[in-house]
């Protein structure tokens, strides 16, 4: 008898494109980096920085749940910097990860993303061509 063995991977959380305000403050000297989400999940955003940030700094976000009056506060640290130079880049970006979330807050969020679109994905201008 053969017996297949199946691995299980955890699901990445899906991201959805959406505009909305947000202030994003760097833990260390509460200066503002960030006005404004580009993508959301329940477990981070990528920002739009207004101020250089480096990866693994601690901030600390603060925005308005979608399709709701309810604010979300969280603490998140800086995952990763794009710097806007790759082919596909939208511009300079900060992917943050949040790591202090209220339960209550993280199931809203969850839940009032559902039926937003995914983010746009990048490509190369020359993938494109080759296309037609």
């Amino acid at each position: 008898m053969l017996h297949r063995v199946v691995r299980w991977t955890p699901r990445r959380p899906q991201r959805h494109a959406i505009r909305i305000d947000c202030q994003v403050v760097r833990e260390r000297d509460f200066k503002l980096v960030a006005r404004k989400v580009v993508d959301l999940s329940d477990v981070g955003m990528l920002v739009a920085p207004i101020a250089r940030v480096l990866t693994g700094e601690e901030v600390i976000v603060s925005f308005m749940a979608p399709f709701s009056r309810s604010w979300i506060d969280a603490e998140a640290t800086v995952a990763r910097v794009v710097h806007g130079r790759r082919p596909g880049d939208r511009g300079m970006a900060l992917g943050l990860c949040f790591h202090n979330i209220d339960e209550v807050a993280r199931a809203l969020l969850r839940q009032n993303l559902r039926g937003l679109p995914p983010p746009l994905p990048r490509f190369r201008l020359a993938d494109a061509s080759s296309a037609s």
